[in-house]
């Protein structure tokens, strides 16, 4: 008996040792293996929910409802205009600038204009300039004058040179943008006048001033700049797929972070012909009134484009509507109460109502607030709903009670 028991433990021990490398070969083989789906329970697709990543239809009482903010609106059918919102920039009105180079050498005596920002009026003296070319063609002007007087009773000849050359004084010192009402005060005084006075050509503002009194100036020099901002641009970026509710012409409003409540009406003097390559966008400019100045170039505003009506469209709040950056999704009430989750297809929209092209009926009642969190514990009732019948998870649905 002993020697039997004895072999039969070195067998068993033998035995044992040879299933240690079978048995590892077995592992590494399932290990590899591709696994198989387990066995759904009726109505439960678990290859369904690893594949598609759709919420699942939710149910949620009235008082869980109340406590988390959600509310209900109804898909209805109406007339939409589709709105646009564009950040803009206010600017100067670029045809309202004026800007005062001289055609004369000269020195400035006195300088009126003495500060940038400084208001002046049509017409009022900007500077008085000392200029011997000025006083050279003023002389040359007397003598002209006289040779007329002198000549009146000779032919017709000598006559007709005399009043060339009055012409031609009266034309050079025009040239030197010397005013008609000047010179006819110059001929008048019989005397030339040693300095040339230089007024605004209109009512505004300096913005540029690059003088001082006593600098001489040469012929061209860019002294001062006047603006007129009575009127104003307000300038803007309009994305490609907008341009369509983009005319000129067309009346806008703006809002301005500066002037909170206010609200300014303008019309679009211009939409630019090219487009943007890299930002996609064109740029638009809106002719804004200034009168009462409140108004300044350098605010920014927010640009209001409100589009024609289109026909009655289906449409619901725009909350209602849940982007996932791939696709939109809303949220319909069914009659058992349960919020199913159903993907649509959006248009054009407003600041409260979006267009649903398709995915809804006229009359369904969908979740119009707290749409994410919705969303969100539909989510997580798939994701546990997805365990739920595994091998030792006892998690199961909630009954439905209001």
């Amino acid at each position: 008996m002993t020697l039997m028991t004895a072999s039969r433990r070195r067998v068993a021990k033998w035995a044992m040792l040879g299933a240690i490398p079978v048995a590892g070969t077995l592992v590494a083989v399932l290990a590899t293996r591709t696994p198989k789906a387990p066995a759904s329970s009726p109505g439960h697709d678990h290859s369904q929910m690893v594949e598609g990543d759709a919420p699942q239809a939710i149910y949620l009482t009235s008082e869980a409802a109340r406590r988390v903010g959600v509310t209900y609106a109804v898909a209805i059918e109406e007339q939409l205009s589709r709105e646009v919102r564009v950040v803009g920039q206010i600017s100067v009105d670029e045809t309202r600038v004026r800007v005062i180079a001289p055609k004369i050498d000269g020195w400035v005596e006195r300088l009126y204009a003495d500060a940038t920002g400084k208001e002046v009026e049509a017409g009022a003296p900007l500077m008085t300039v000392y200029t011997p070319m000025v006083s050279t063609a003023q002389e040359e002007l007397f003598l002209a004058k006289r040779l007329v007087a002198e000549t009146a009773l000779s032919d017709s000849a000598t006559r007709l040179h005399s009043a060339s050359l009055l012409a031609a004084a009266r034309s050079r010192l025009a040239a030197w943008d010397v005013s008609s009402a000047d010179v006819a005060r110059i001929e008048a005084g019989g005397r030339s006048e040693r300095t040339v006075t230089i007024t605004s050509p209109l009512s505004g503002f300096i913005i540029e001033k690059n003088v001082v009194e006593g600098q001489r100036i040469m012929a061209g020099d860019v002294l001062l700049r006047v603006v007129d901002l009575t009127s104003l641009w307000l300038e803007g970026e309009v994305y490609e797929q907008d341009l369509a509710v983009t005319q000129v012409g067309q009346a806008v409003s703006a809002e301005l972070q500066a002037l909170p409540g206010r609200e300014f009406i303008g019309r679009v003097a211009f939409v630019s012909p090219t487009l943007n390559a890299e930002s996609r966008t064109a740029r638009i400019r809106v002719q804004l009134s200034n009168a009462g100045r409140l108004l300044k170039p350098g605010m920014v505003a927010t640009i209001r484009l409100v589009g024609s009506r289109q026909g009655r469209v289906l449409t619901v709040p725009r909350a209602a509507v849940l982007s996932t950056g791939e696709r939109n999704i809303v949220f319909v009430k069914r009659t058992d109460g349960m919020l199913e989750p159903r993907i649509v297809q959006t248009g054009a929209a407003t600041d409260a109502r979006i267009t649903i092209l398709a995915g809804l009926s006229r009359g369904d009642s969908v979740v119009a607030s707290a749409t994410f969190l919705v969303d969100a514990e539909s989510n997580l009732g798939k994701a546990l709903g997805g365990m739920g019948d595994m091998p030792g998870m006892d998690i199961v649905a909630p009954k439905k009670r209001d």
